[in-house]
């Protein structure tokens, strides 16, 4: 009967650390996707600004992709 020890360490390896920090970029990108579309004057209205393809549809996705890929690297079993 032989024991293995293990030693004390970080929760992930440095692969878990690199895909957290590429997931958390894709969100970060996600959100300044979303960023725009405002107007200096408030009485006008740009709806096309307001309600583009960029915003309302490639935003979220761009951000829901970033969430699975930190997903991910939280699941992913280290090699340590």
């Amino acid at each position: 009967m032989s024991k293995e020890t293990k030693k004390p360490g970080f929760a992930f390896g440095k692969e878990n650390y690199r895909i957290l920090i590429i997931g958390v970029v894709i969100v970060a990108i996600g959100y300044m996707l979303m960023v725009g579309g405002g107007s200096d004057d408030p009485n006008q209205f740009h709806a096309e600004e307001l309600f583009s393809f960029r915003r309302i549809t490639l935003s979220p996705i761009v951000i829901l992709a970033g969430f699975v890929v930190v997903l991910y690297g939280i699941m992913k079993k280290s090699r340590a």
